[in-house]
């Protein structure tokens, strides 16, 4: 497992970049969850980390964290085979995984190609890639492929147990090429 850009942790997180959602009746901000930790899990339909691993992780923390306090946010972040990632594909492998957490679907600065902006804002190395956000809405953890569930756990935990601070704001440079993908047992990076 990778861990992401030094810099970028501890930053503030980068609002969520989106052209729709699924399970949500009104698109979500990153604004409106602070408050609450969120866990921003970021995946490709075609990815095996990301069906095996990640999204299932993701399903047990939305069931198991009380909603009024960790917030779940999936996020479809396609960078490679664009054709038969859309929103159609998409919403049918929600239906069939009885995803429940909402899901945004990562915007392209024009047609759909290459590297989405929210995947290029977090500096992400691939999928699934798992963010977690504090109460004031800070980046604390940033990793691409597998975390265990131990760990998340516990993270997510020590993120509850803090107040909320109101830091300054801190930003990160979002640059990040797409390059030739790769996928594993553990995911696909860029």
């Amino acid at each position: 497992m990778k861990e992401t850009n030094d810099a970028l942790r501890a930053s503030m997180a980068p609002e969520l970049q989106t052209s729709g959602w699924l399970n949500t009746p009104q698109p979500i901000s990153l604004d409106s969850l602070r408050g609450k930790v969120v866990v921003l899990h970021t995946f490709q339909i075609f990815c095996p980390g990301c069906v095996q691993m990640g999204i299932p992780q993701a399903q047990r923390i939305s069931q198991e964290f009380d909603p009024s306090r960790v917030a779940v946010i999936g996020m479809h972040t396609v960078f490679e085979h664009h054709e038969v990632m859309g929103r159609d594909a998409l919403e049918v492998f929600v239906y069939e995984y009885r995803l429940r957490f909402p899901i945004g679907i990562d915007k392209y600065d024009g047609p759909a190609q290459g590297v989405p902006l929210t995947m290029r804002a977090y500096q992400m190395q691939g999928t699934p890639s798992l963010v977690l956000i504090d109460k004031g809405g800070r980046i604390r953890l940033h990793k691409f492929g597998h975390v265990s569930d131990l760990t998340v756990g516990f993270s997510i935990g020590a993120l509850l147990s803090e107040e909320v601070d109101e830091a300054p704001d801190l930003t990160a440079d979002p640059g990040t090429d797409a390059g030739n993908a790769a996928c594993d047992e553990d995911g696909c990076s860029i």
